[in-house]
């Protein structure tokens, strides 16, 4: 077993057919396979308590076990639970629910344990005094004050910066140990990306102020010269006037359109009651704007509140949330469900971040990030704002961004897509099915004309992914 030692040991518990389905439906879902493959089980009952525990030496894991109780922190040295899987025939029993695992870190719950600067649902009163000044601070003050209050990022272990792939790594570990017990050469899959594309990136611009709002018919002409398109995020009231005119230039050159929070505050997530009243709103905006993506103000998010958004699809929940207002991160490079809403999740720094807080003007973490995203067939998700490429320093930068993507687009096979484009593919690839053929696997449901059948294979103890 991948780095793992087998022992034969029966099924303690809890090897119903509905608790497999439960075990095994976000590894399905992620690949798309068919579910005769997927054979885990749960080896004992799961304590109550929650905490962190290693899953091999690469993954961090956030939940309950059915041995040892995991520590609340990272302080101490974790448990890796690699050591306690065993099988049973091609059967895999693990210690721990991996559905369970992987939503705790795709909704960051791994926060509640140590998040100080902000909960699930309430604002710190430092944050608080803070957008109360904020109308009255000089541009420069407040991005002093954001430094100070960001200054400890690289001392934050998990998740990993500049970039955490731990859910994709859970999934090929998953794989791994399937592969090995199994004694298939191969496991089939969807593939992740239409045409047999080798990962997906998509442009956001998030449109803060009147200056950046005049600015974005120049952003379309920087983006169009390099056969880019790309998302506005528009902020609906308070901060400019959004007229028909300005909405019709994005739809009309091949853009798209997407809300922006409410007014931009800082508070839409701040109580229970106060999201409900301006969800409605912005509900009623994406209507107006037949918009069906949204981005929330900071990247302040609530997952667990989704439910009453009525949009397609998010933006909003950052990969790796070290420089963010909100520190956490969903700790994946891939699209995942949030009940019925898609979340595309921001995988690249912000300019914002890149510019101000770091002080960098290269694009070489852009690049490092896009990289690391690739190497995983991943989606690289960018925002970069109009208003911070107003000046040339900015937007030189932005255009050295475009050109490597438009150079990965041609020589890595890279799709370059609007967020509708993969909220649909991805939708539509949620609905897929791997059927046998004699000795071949078709793929049937929508859009699958442009699926492909992929294959996981075993390369000594890590899985790699070879396209049919």
């Amino acid at each position: 077993m991948a780095t793992a030692t087998v022992t034969s040991r029966s099924a303690v518990s809890e090897a119903h057919p509905s608790n497999r389905n439960a075990i095994n439906s976000v590894f399905i879902n992620h690949y798309r396979c068919p579910e005769s493959f997927a054979l885990f089980e749960l080896m004992a009952p799961l304590f109550e308590n929650e905490g962190y525990f290693r899953f091999g030496s690469e993954a961090i894991c956030y939940g309950r076990r059915s041995s040892v109780f995991p520590p609340k922190d990272m302080s101490r040295r974790l448990y890796d639970a690699m050591g306690d899987v065993a099988c049973d025939g091609p059967t895999i029993q693990l210690p721990f629910n991996p559905s369970d695992i992987v939503t705790n870190l795709r909704y960051e719950r791994y926060t509640r344990s140590h998040d100080g600067r902000r909960t699930r649902g309430g604002m710190p009163l430092l944050l608080r005094a803070y957008y109360l000044a904020r109308p009255l601070l000089t541009d420069s003050m407040r991005r002093r004050l954001q430094r100070i209050g960001l200054r400890d990022w690289k001392e934050i272990p998990f998740p990993q910066w500049p970039l955490d792939s731990t859910v994709e790594r859970i999934f090929e570990k998953l794989l791994a140990l399937l592969l090995k017990a199994s004694r298939l050469p191969r496991i089939p899959f969807i593939w992740f990306w239409p045409e047999g594309s080798s990962s997906c990136a998509i442009m956001t611009h998030d449109v803060e102020t009147l200056s950046g709002r005049d600015f974005c018919s120049q952003v379309m002409d920087l983006d169009s010269a390099y056969s880019i398109r790309s998302s506005f995020q528009v902020i609906p009231e308070q901060r400019y006037p959004v007229p028909s005119a300005f909405l019709d230039e994005i739809r009309s050159r091949g853009f798209e359109i997407n809300v922006h929070d409410l007014n931009h505050d800082g508070y839409l997530f701040s109580n229970r009651e106060q999201f409900l009243c301006r969800a409605e709103q912005i509900n009623r905006y994406g209507r107006e704007y037949a918009a069906i993506g949204l981005r929330s103000a900071i990247l302040y998010r609530n997952p667990d509140w989704y439910g009453a958004l009525d949009f397609e699809y998010d933006t909003s929940v950052p990969n790796v949330g070290h420089l963010e207002g909100q520190r956490g991160g969903c700790c994946s490079i891939m699209p995942f469900f949030i009940g019925n809403v898609l979340e595309l999740p921001v995988t690249t720094t912000q300019d914002y971040s890149l510019f101000y807080i770091l002080k960098d003007y290269s694009i070489d973490l852009w690049k490092r990030q896009t990289g690391r995203i690739m190497a995983k067939h991943g989606l690289a998700t960018f925002i970069v704002h109009p208003d911070y490429i107003l000046e040339s320093r900015g937007r030189d930068t932005y255009k050295s961004l475009l050109a490597h993507l438009s150079d990965l687009r041609s020589e890595k096979k890279i799709w370059i897509a609007l967020p509708r484009e993969v909220n649909q593919w991805w939708r539509a690839r949620s609905q897929m099915k791997l059927v046998r053929r004699g000795n071949d696997w078709i793929i049937e449901g929508p859009e699958s004309h442009k699926a492909r059948v992929a294959y996981a294979v075993l390369e000594g103890d890590r899985v790699s992914y070879v396209q049919a």
